[in-house]
């Protein structure tokens, strides 16, 4: 779904799975300078926008989701995982209830998988879980932005800002009110900051919650009965997640960002070394200059130097070993 935000002045579009909404309106690190004041939008509308209603909705997603949502509070935003029975990631959602509706932004093109999954569980519940993507567009106000809300609309407030669940046809003419607008690549060079996983980029087929720090923010530990809890208990209370997540501070001296799936290995084995990890997301950051989001192996050392192709690398531990 094509943004018509696109047609500001200097929207660059952006390519891959966020195609229909700006990388860019042509100034970068103004605009991440823009976000991290709290200072104008993201839009956000490529993403899907899932609402649940029914008077089961609650219980009903608790039983389904690895959060403890079955007492969400109106208002209160939190995010949760949807679980294969083998404990590998296949749906994030980032939720809020308003008192009626449990409303919930998911990654572009997974809402209709999602939906199907909801569907097949139903049962006797009384829910109904619909796709209102083409209906409500997500709009991410940054931290600390004063910018006004529209009455009516739902908000997901969060420590990094606020996600707003705004009617589609409403998107141009709040933009208009909310700017400067930020495009794509501000907006996840500082979830790169932030240490914030994103589904599909920090996943694959076999990524456990472990792994990228989503235990206690996505996953609650004490609660059962969902797909795929036995591995989570398992993998907490006896063993470690095979892999984990880093942040890396790139060379900066090189051209050329590591794009996504560059393999990591060990700066001491040189160019022929064993495979210890790849990057997930790479960004560059106003004030930390290239800068990456990776998976590595539990067992590298936190205190390795580390090159990514033929980039120099050091990391921050994200996960404990």
């Amino acid at each position: 779904m094509k943004s018509p935000l696109l047609t500001l002045p200097g929207a660059v579009p952006a390519e891959g799975v966020d195609e229909g909404v700006a990388a860019h309106y042509g100034e970068l690190f103004r605009e991440q300078r823009a976000l991290a004041d709290g200072a104008g939008f993201v839009d956000l509308s490529h993403r899907g926008v899932i609402a649940v209603t029914g008077e089961d909705r609650l219980s009903w997603l608790h039983l389904l989701l690895t959060q403890h949502v079955s007492e969400l509070p109106a208002g209160e935003a939190t995010e949760a995982l949807i679980l294969s029975a083998h404990g590998h990631i296949e749906h994030a959602l980032y939720l809020v209830d308003d008192g009626g509706t449990v409303w919930a932004h998911v990654e572009p093109g997974t809402q209709e998988a999602l939906l199907a999954y909801l569907e097949s569980m139903k049962f006797f519940y009384r829910v109904e879980a619909t796709d209102r993507t083409a209906d409500f567009a997500v709009v991410h106000l940054p931290a600390g932005s004063i910018a006004e809300v529209p009455d009516g609309v739902v908000v997901r407030e969060t420590a990094y800002g606020r996600d707003l669940f705004l009617p589609r046809a409403d998107l141009e003419s709040y933009a208009q009110k909310a700017g400067p607008a930020a495009g794509l690549l501000a907006y996840e060079a500082l979830r790169v900051e932030h240490h914030r996983p994103r589904l599909g980029f920090e996943t694959d087929h076999r990524t456990i919650p472990h792994e990228l720090g989503w235990i206690g923010t996505a996953v609650h530990l004490q609660k059962g009965c969902y797909r795929g809890q036995e591995t989570v208990a398992r993998v907490q209370n006896l063993g470690k997640p095979p892999r984990r997540l880093v942040f890396l501070h790139l060379d900066g001296s090189e051209v050329h960002l590591p794009v996504a799936g560059t393999e990591i290995r060990l700066a001491a084995d040189g160019p022929e070394g064993r495979k210890i990890g790849f990057i997930t997301t790479s960004a560059r950051h106003h004030e930390l200059g290239p800068v990456a989001l990776a998976l590595v192996k539990r067992n590298v050392p936190t205190d390795a130097q580390l090159v990514a192709g033929d980039t120099a690398a050091a990391q921050e531990v994200v996960v404990a070993p």
